[in-house]
């Protein structure tokens, strides 16, 4: 397809890792959405499958840009440009179908896209595509070498599996939720869709180990992502604290369970990370302010001694003010950022502004309806076949006639009508 070739005349070198796999993407939001854009990124051609009456709802997602397109809007002439760019966010370089599910038509044309493609994902609770006819065991017939991952709130087995889930509800049974917050204040949910996030991540993983060993076995898989399952692995040493000593995880605010000096600092325009918790990094900080008999001291000059909360309080958290209180974060980021792990906290402006991310290229252009929004780039940086991150985010059904009738091969009459018939 157009995109494919696109990757590899973009790259100008090589082909990218996943050139030539085709992904039909039925989720919707974010647990999914970004799994397939991943693979994108890494050169796959992505299908982004939606209802025509009832689209990924993340298109209503603010912010927007320009005159929201209507949903089926691309399928019209004269669409009005714009769009989600929370949608965009999720869903660059994508080609957009539509197609209605429901409708025995449209039941048929999905199993004939998956006979020609290689990977399948979806997100709905478990047990929907099978009310549709069209679960893995069918799809599994209609092509052994399919690879379909399932991304759902608590999996596809165990006694919670039916259960509906949001990113919050994986974040309160994952257990991430009761650890979060301000020591001795009720917890908090992490500041953004973590649940979603490491769902997304473990799906593509798990997609790509899939994939490879497709190629060895000649037979697909099904990839069985939870998001409760997601966010236990995020949950660092509560679990093993627990099953060890019996100790239930609390808030602890910006502190660590066993690290001091290792948290939020305030300095005069702001606040900082500082982590100078080991006997070594504390030697090199007291050196830095300019006090290195610190180092020495018979009260503090050991970890242990130091995390001691009674002394911390009363020798180590003074010290550390008289460092920070007098300077901002550019005169401490300066002063010590390349000896010890002594980072600013910054806000989304600074992180946005900040020439590092931008030589990385962490922030890019992304087209929704024609006009260009800054969106985050790829994390995963290839040598010799970088991810492809240009490329606009499809309106709805904007690649109807590329994909059905240039790609699957569907006659122009059967396109006409199942257009006219509202399936696609």
């Amino acid at each position: 397809m157009a995109q494919e070739g696109q990757a590899e005349a973009d790259q100008g070198r090589r082909v990218l890792p996943l050139a030539g796999i085709t992904v039909i993407d039925l989720s919707r939001v974010v647990a999914g959405p970004y799994c397939t854009m991943m693979l994108a990124d890494l050169g796959a051609t992505v299908i982004k499958v939606e209802h025509p009456n009832d689209p990924d709802y993340v298109r209503d997602f603010p912010p927007h840009v320009g005159a929201a397109a209507r949903p089926g809007a691309a399928l019209e002439s004269g669409a009005a440009p714009g769009g989600s760019a929370y949608f965009a966010q999720y869903n660059r370089h994508k080609l957009g179908v539509s197609l209605d599910l429901k409708h025995p038509d449209g039941k048929a044309l999905l199993l004939e896209m998956i006979a020609k493609a290689d990977v399948f994902v979806e997100n709905f609770r478990p047990g929907t595509m099978d009310k549709l006819g069209l679960g893995w065991p069918t799809l599994q017939v209609a092509n052994p070498r399919l690879i379909y991952t399932a991304i759902s709130g608590f999996g596809q087995t165990g006694p919670h599996s039916p259960r509906p889930s949001f990113d919050s509800t994986a974040q309160a049974a994952g257990g991430l939720w009761s650890m979060n917050g301000e020591a001795g204040r009720p917890p908090v949910r992490v500041g953004s869709i973590i649940g979603d996030l490491a769902a997304s991540f473990y799906a593509t993983i798990g997609t790509l180990a899939a994939l490879r060993e497709v190629e060895r076995s000649g037979v697909g898989q099904r990839v069985d992502i939870s998001q409760q399952d997601s966010v236990v692995t995020l949950t660092e040493s509560a679990i093993v604290n627990f099953t060890v000593n019996g100790a239930v995880a609390t808030p602890l605010g910006s502190a660590h369970p066993f690290a001091r000096p290792y948290g939020q600092f305030p300095c005069k325009d702001g606040f900082v990370f500082f982590g100078s918790y080991s006997d070594k990094l504390w030697r090199e900080t007291c050196a830095i302010f300019g006090e290195p008999e610190l180092a020495e001291d018979p009260e503090i000059d050991t970890m242990v001694k130091r995390f001691d909360e009674a002394t911390y309080k009363r020798r180590i958290e003074p010290i550390i003010d008289r460092w920070f209180l007098p300077r901002t974060k550019a005169e401490l980021e300066a002063m010590a950022g390349n000896r010890i792990a002594l980072t600013p906290i910054k806000k989304i402006d600074e992180v946005v502004g900040d020439p590092h991310l931008r030589a990385r290229e962490m922030f890019v252009p992304v087209g929704v309806g024609g006009i260009e929004v800054e969106v985050f780039g790829s994390p995963m940086k290839l040598s010799a076949t970088p991810a492809l991150v240009a490329g606009d985010a499809p309106l709805l059904g904007q690649h109807n006639r590329e994909v059905y009738v240039d790609w699957l091969g569907m006659a122009p009459t059967r396109f006409a009508q199942l257009h006219a018939d509202g399936v696609i």
